[in-house]
C-alpha cells in the first residue's frame, strides 16, 4: 500500500500569524498535536505529499471558480501573507505525478489544473509546522470551499475516494494532508464564535468511519451551525473518503476565539 499517511489539520492565519494572542494552555495543547501529527509524517517517509486545501482569493476570483483543481507546476511559490511570519520560499511541486493524478482521476472526477498556484495560508501554515524544510514535493488539490455554487459535500468525499484508489496503485509513497477550519465566522460580525458542539460531533464522525453523515448537510444548515469557514469540512471529507473505512483518531481540538476558529488536528488509519 503506498499511501502511507492521511492527516487533517486546521489552518487558522492565527497559528503563526498572532500565536501570542491565544490561551498559552490550549495553544500549547494544539501545538502538541502538530508536534504528534508532524512525528507521525516523518515515521512514514512519504515521497510526495498532496495537500487538500481551500482556495482564499489568491489563484481564483468570480470569473473563474473551479470546484476542483490540481496543481502541476514545477514549483509553488509562497506564502501569499507576507504577514503570516512564514519565510517565503518555493515549495517543490511533482508535475510528472500530479498529471498522472489527473489523467487517472478524470473518469469520473471533472479536475481543472494550474502550473501557475500560489500557496497561501491554507497550505504554508500546516506544511512549516509538519515538514519545516520544505523538502517534501508537494501537488496542491484545490476544493472550492469559498463561495456558492461549491461542489457537494458528498462530491468531495468521493473526490478522496478516486484519489485514494489511484494513489493506492503507485509506487511511491504518498501522503495526504487536508487543511480546513471546522466552526468559524471569518470576516464576519460573528468572527471569534465557535460551535464546540459541531466541531466535536464532526471530529467524531469523521474518525469513526461515519464521515458519510454530514454530506446530509446543506451549505445552509453547515452556516447556519458553524459558520460559512465550516465551508471547509470538505477538505476532511476528501481524505477521510481517500482512506479505506476512514477511521482515525483526533490528536488534538482547541476552541481558541483569538484564532477564531475552532482548531481540530486528526490523523487516519491508513492500514
Amino acid at each position: 500500500m503506498s499511501l502511507v499517511a492521511a492527516f487533517a489539520a486546521s489552518h487558522t492565519p492565527g497559528i503563526t500569524a498572532w500565536t501570542e494572542h491565544a490561551q498559552p494552555d490550549r495553544a500549547d495543547r494544539f501545538f502538541k498535536g502538530y508536534e504528534a501529527l508532524k512525528a507521525r509524517l516523518e515515521a512514514s517517509r512519504p515521497d510526495l505529499l498532496v495537500v487538500i486545501t481551500p482556495e482564499h482569493w489568491v489563484n481564483f476570483f468570480l470569473d473563474n471558480m473551479p470546484p476542483f483543481c490540481l496543481g502541476i507546476g514545477e514549483s509553488f511559490e509562497g506564502p501569499a501573507e507576507d504577514w503570516l511570519r512564514i519565510p517565503k520560499s518555493a515549495v517543490k511541486g511533482a508535475p510528472k505525478h500530479a498529471r498522472a493524478l489527473f489523467e487517472a482521476m478524470s473518469h469520473e472526477i471533472d479536475l481543472s489544473f494550474s502550473e501557475e498556484i500560489i500557496l497561501d495560508h491554507g497550505s504554508m501554515i500546516p506544511l512549516s509546522l509538519i515538514t519545516p524544510r520544505m523538502d517534501i514535493p508537494v501537488i496542491p488539490l484545490f476544493i472550492n470551499c469559498l463561495t456558492r455554487p461549491m461542489p457537494p459535500l458528498g462530491r468531495s468525499l468521493r473526490m478522496g475516494q478516486v484519489l485514494g484508489d489511484v494513489v493506492r496503485a503507485w509506487p511511491e509513497r504518498v501522503g495526504l494532508i487536508a487543511t480546513g477550519g471546522i466552526s468559524h465566522w471569518p470576516a464576519m460580525p460573528e468572527a471569534g464564535k465557535i460551535n464546540e458542539e459541531f466541531d466535536h460531533r464532526f471530529l467524531q464522525a469523521i474518525t469513526t468511519g461515519r464521515g458519510e453523515e454530514f454530506t446530509r448537510y446543506s451549505d445552509d444548515e453547515i452556516e447556519a451551525e458553524a459558520g460559512p469557514g465550516a465551508y471547509e469540512i470538505r477538505t476532511w471529507l476528501a481524505v477521510a473518503g481517500a482512506v479505506p473505512g476512514g477511521k482515525g483518531e483526533v490528536l488534538a481540538y482547541e476552541p481558541i476565539p483569538a484564532w477564531a476558529t475552532g482548531c481540530g488536528i486528526a490523523a487516519f488509519h491508513t492500514v
